[in-house]
Order: C-alpha cells, then sequence, then structure tokens
C-alpha cells in the first residue's frame, strides 16, 4: 500500500478543520475528497467554501462513501468516542481531535474497534509530531539537564463566546479537556512514564465546567509536575523542564511555528537551541499515512491516549474529593 493516496473525510465543518485542510493538500500522500455536516446545504456551501471536491448531507453518507479511506473527526468532545468506533465499524481510518473520549470505558470500546477492523486510530494531539517536541524529549532522554526533577506547563486563554460547548458539562466541557490535556500529555511524554498520584483544584464556572485547573502529579523517582489550564487566564502556554543540571525552558511548547527556539539554562548560563520545525498539523497528517501505508506505530497510540485519559479523570476526581488520587 505504500504508494496509495488516502482519500480524508472531514465529519463535521468545525473550526478546526481549516487547521487540517492546509497540510492535507500539501501532503503527497493525502487527498482531502469530501466534507459531511447535518445538512446538505452547510455540507455544500462549505465544499464550496473550501473547494473541496464532495459534500455528503450527513455523517452517516461519508462513512457509506466507498472511496474514503481516513475520518477526520472534529466533533464536540461527547461525541468523539461515539463516530470513532461507527467510522471503524465503517471500514475507515481515523484520526480523531482530542481528547479521544471521556472515560477509558470509551477508550477501551475505541481500542476494540480498531482491532476488530483492524484500523488505525490516533489522537490529533498535533505539538507531539513537531520537531520542537521532539528536540525537547531528546534532551531530556539523553541527560542534558541531569536527573530530571520538575515540570511546570501552561495553557490558558480566555474563552469569553456565550454559548460555546466548551462551557456545557454534558458535552465534555472545561478548560482541563479543552487545554490541560496538553501540558497534561507534554509531561507525560517527557517523563515517559505515568504518574503514581495526582492532586488537583479547580475554580467552578457557572455552568458546572472548570473555568480555572490546577494540577499536580508525582512521579516515580521524586519527580514532580504541575500544570494550570483556565478559561479566564490571558492567553500563557509555557513548559519549563527542570533537571539536577540544567533547565529546559519551551515559550511555545504546543503551538509551535516553522522555526522556534527553545533555551537551555545551566550554571547562570542560557543556551539557545534554534529548532527548524515545520506546518503544525503537517505531523499528524504524516503520521496516519505512515502508520495505514507503512505499518508504522501512531506517534501516538491508543495506550497513550487511554494513559492521558486516567489522569485527567483521577485529577477531576481529585478536585471533587479534595484529597490526592492514587493513580
Amino acid at each position: 500500500m505504500s504508494s496509495k493516496t488516502l482519500n480524508w473525510g472531514l465529519l463535521s465543518t468545525a473550526h478546526i478543520n481549516r487547521s487540517v485542510i492546509p497540510p492535507l493538500r500539501t501532503s503527497k500522500r493525502n487527498h482531502l475528497l469530501a466534507v459531511a455536516s447535518r445538512s446538505a446545504e452547510s455540507a455544500e456551501a462549505y465544499a464550496r467554501k473550501w473547494n473541496i471536491p464532495r459534500a455528503h448531507a450527513s455523517y452517516e453518507a461519508l462513512l457509506a462513501d466507498p472511496e474514503i479511506d481516513v475520518i477526520y473527526i472534529s466533533l464536540p468532545n461527547h461525541m468523539h468516542a461515539e463516530w470513532t468506533i461507527k467510522a471503524l465499524e465503517a471500514g475507515k481510518h481515523v484520526l480523531c481531535e482530542k481528547p479521544l473520549a471521556l472515560s477509558v470505558d470509551e477508550v477501551d470500546a475505541v481500542a476494540a474497534a480498531a482491532q476488530k477492523h483492524g484500523r488505525v486510530v490516533a489522537e490529533a494531539f498535533m505539538y507531539r509530531h513537531h520537531p520542537q517536541t521532539l528536540k525537547a524529549q531528546e534532551l531530556v532522554a539523553n541527560g542534558s539537564l541531569g536527573t530530571l526533577k520538575l515540570l511546570r506547563g501552561d495553557f490558558s486563554f480566555v474563552l469569553d463566546r456565550e454559548g460555546d460547548i466548551r462551557f456545557d458539562p454534558a458535552m465534555g466541557g472545561g478548560s482541563i479537556w479543552d487545554v490541560g490535556c496538553y501540558p497534561i500529555s507534554y509531561m507525560r511524554s517527557v517523563v515517559r512514564a505515568e504518574p503514581l498520584e495526582v492532586f488537583g483544584w479547580q475554580v467552578t464556572g457557572l455552568t458546572g465546567i472548570d473555568d480555572t485547573f490546577i494540577g499536580q502529579m508525582r512521579f516515580a523517582g521524586d519527580v514532580y509536575a504541575q500544570f494550570e489550564s483556565s478559561f479566564v487566564i490571558p492567553f500563557h502556554a509555557y513548559m519549563e523542564i527542570v533537571g539536577s543540571e540544567a533547565t529546559l525552558v519551551i515559550p511555545k511548547p504546543f503551538k509551535p511555528g516553522v522555526n522556534e527556539k527553545i533555551f537551555l539554562i545551566r550554571d547562570g548560563k542560557t543556551e539557545t537551541i534554534k529548532v527548524k520545525g515545520q506546518e503544525l498539523y503537517l505531523g499528524e497528517v504524516e503520521d496516519m499515512a505512515d502508520a495505514i501505508l507503512l505499518g508504522k506505530t501512531p506517534r501516538v497510540t491508543l495506550e497513550d491516549s487511554r494513559a492521558n485519559i486516567v489522569v485527567i479523570k483521577a485529577l477531576l476526581e481529585s478536585a471533587r474529593v479534595n484529597k490526592p488520587v492514587k493513580v
């Protein structure tokens, strides 16, 4: 299958699609063929706007299209697992926006469906494929920081759009599901292990979701991590990784650009490390092609996605009961 071009279909007309459309058109192994919406009018208007060859008047119609190989799911959080499973049952591979699911049981159901139907599923954590992230992981792994001690991270922005689905707890709303999942994922990938215990606090908004979440994670070997996520704090995103000999500062960890700089601080001196990057969302598209056409393991595996959701659920439980929760 290595010479095949994969035909993609967009399941919904969500705003995030505009980030995936350009790399699908740049990639030589991927082709954007169709889009689906809940009405013919919406699908056709979107297809005209973005110059997409086919418009399907329902999600089911897209899954029934025999020429579609891969489905990109950008539905609200609470619909991710359901439609991922439906796509797998229709014989499609799936790239699903984060979070892949809202419970461990849902991830397990997705994994079972993927195995049964022999299809690839990956969670769309785009930053995980960027050369900057890979460089940061390499610096930690090769001992450039000494023994890993502490990680700090933040991803916050002001969400003030009335009626936004991220305010709805029934739809998987909340800052930890929307942006807190990024530093959690980043920290786990750097430590290359799962936390033993977590503790969380949240500031609850008017609708019951966490407007702000502050979480701590304790890993084996006396490694600790802390993150914040928020819908009421002005935009702030960073990662700091502290070792026994040096500290790595990553100013743009989750949405790095083509040319970025990260900073290694040792003995009061700062070394600037330049990273030649790539279009942010291209990596996840090419990773899907590698997995489907070449049989490679996706960089974000279902086991990885499951572990991230285990941590998020434990943090939410900790905030609820106001005490540490073992993972």
